[in-house]
């Protein structure tokens, strides 16, 4: 008895580089346990496929136009819950791990792998094992470690008013556009300047622009 399957392992492959796909197909040819089954260069696109060949593990790219590969696991996942997906990319910031492994992808690999751990990896998610390469696992602890963003606590009515305060109104103007009295408007800017740790309006308006609170 050997050690492959009777059936090769079906690979679908998802990413915007030409030559990236192209590279990994000619990996996939090395070894008898797998399997090419098909080729997209957009998350949309990689839907579907999906629909078309029925993969068994995806390798996803996580940085693309039009729809990330996130998003794209996520359909994926929810529509044929029965395909595997690994995220295959240059990038290991905790947040695109964290939105990964959300989405549903059972592993997170950086494009620096190996041909061997690569292959590991696809036989692992193959048979429900998940695969972290140390790096993504490193950014998942300190992400997970770091305190919540500033402004996240902040209530619907209070992003309402930071947003015209980015506008530029003051606090009669905000509460003429709210329809409160500027009391209660005034309540509101010191509440946000508390929770945002600044002592005036415009370093409230810069950090909120910067941090994206408020676009």
């Amino acid at each position: 008895m050997t050690d492959s399957p009777t059936q090769p392992i079906r690979v679908m492959l998802v990413d915007d580089h030409t030559m990236v796909r192209r590279g990994l197909a000619t990996f996939l040819k090395v070894f008898d346990d797998l399997q090419l089954a098909g080729e997209a260069d957009r998350g949309a696109a990689a839907i579907q496929l999906c629909a078309e060949v029925v993969p068994d593990v995806v390798l996803m790219d996580m940085v693309m136009p039009d729809m990330d590969g996130a998003a794209a696991t996520r359909a994926i996942r929810q529509q044929f819950p029965q395909v595997q997906v690994i995220a295959l990319t240059s990038f290991k910031e905790g947040d695109l791990v964290k939105n990964a492994l959300e989405a549903g992808a059972i592993g997170y690999l950086l494009k620096d792998v190996s041909a061997d751990e690569l292959v590991e990896a696809i036989r692992a998610a193959h048979a429900g094992r998940a695969t972290l390469s140390p790096e993504a696992a490193q950014a998942l602890v300190e992400t997970a470690n770091q305190p919540p963003a500033q402004g996240l606590d902040l209530t619907e009515r209070e992003r309402e008013v930071l947003a015209l305060m980015v506008e530029g109104l003051n606090n009669t103007q905000i509460a003429g556009k709210l329809t409160v009295s500027s009391s209660t408007i005034k309540s509101h800017v010191s509440n946000i300047l508390s929770k945002l740790g600044v002592a005036s309006r415009t370093e409230a308006v810069t950090l909120a622009l910067r941090s994206g609170i408020v676009r």
